[in-house]
């Protein structure tokens, strides 16, 4: 069975390659949008779902399984009131740096949907991690800006890059913050019979 990647994300392809998957990338171009009632896990998890649609589409072999994934992170806010906050990549150097300061010296969660779609099932789950950063000054935030690494980023960091110094510690799976979760894809994908050992 051809495994199909609903994805141009560089990050993704290489944690697949390590994994010893072989797969062809197709990006999915769709509008990312979060619905007014969506929690954040709900969001990541339909934007996989239409990702992978989209290109399930566009394919025409039957043995042919599509893999969706998207990433958003998530800072609670707020002190009497808690807020969730969905952060998807920033728009501008001014988004991302609203971002970075949101995740100064906080905790937030990275949530990752994944979507296999295949002939005759569809799968749709997610993967949570907690992240705690340290503290970032405002020339911290604007050092980091000037690299050009926060740009295509859900969140406005890459804890595999530069920004992995101010991470204090994450609780969860790290592959899920790089962008895709392997272990939960590597159990879908034996699951429904397109990968074997």
């Amino acid at each position: 069975m051809q495994i199909v990647l609903a994805s141009a994300s560089p990050r993704r392809q290489q944690l697949l390659r390590d994994a010893g998957v072989k797969f062809v990338a197709e990006p999915a171009n769709i509008a990312e949008v979060q619905f007014a009632h969506e929690t954040a896990r709900q969001f990541a998890e339909r934007m996989a779902r239409e990702k992978a649609q989209a290109v399930r589409n566009e394919t025409e072999h039957e043995e042919t399984c599509v893999l969706g994934a998207d990433t958003v992170v998530v800072v609670t806010t707020g002190s009497a009131v808690a807020q969730e906050v969905v952060l998807g990549k920033p728009i501008d150097e001014a988004d991302a740096a609203r971002m970075l300061r949101l995740l100064s010296a906080r905790k937030h969660q990275v949530i990752t949907g994944v979507c296999l779609l295949g002939n005759g099932f569809e799968d749709t789950r997610s993967e949570g991690t907690d992240v705690y950063f340290s503290e970032m000054s405002e020339n911290d935030i604007c050092e980091y800006i000037r690299t050009g690494e926060p740009m295509d980023k859900a969140g406005a960091y890459a804890i595999q890059g530069a920004a992995s110094r101010w991470i204090a510690k994450i609780e969860g799976d790290y592959s899920n913050v790089v962008g895709l979760p392997v272990g939960l894809v590597l159990r879908m994908l034996r699951e429904h019979g397109a990968l074997r050992d």
